[in-house]
């Protein structure tokens, strides 16, 4: 399966540069089902989201502000 159009500029890329989010959370959206991603449907919806929010749509505050 293809990466997600988004991951690029993702904050979930950058949070997993840092060590921040693991890679199965990565490779289960970003690299895998993507369009379960609630992160990539809001993006496509034009649906403001906060950076920190995980791709099941949970906010991680320990994210915020990284």
């Amino acid at each position: 399966m293809k990466t997600c159009k988004w991951y690029i500029v993702c904050p979930m890329n950058r949070y997993n540069k840092l060590s921040l989010v693991n890679d199965e959370v990565i490779n289960q959206y970003c690299k895998g089902n993507w369009k379960e991603c609630i992160r990539y449907q809001k993006e496509e919806a034009g649906i403001y989201h906060e950076d920190y929010m995980m791709p099941d749509g949970t906010i991680n505050y320990d994210l915020k502000n990284k």
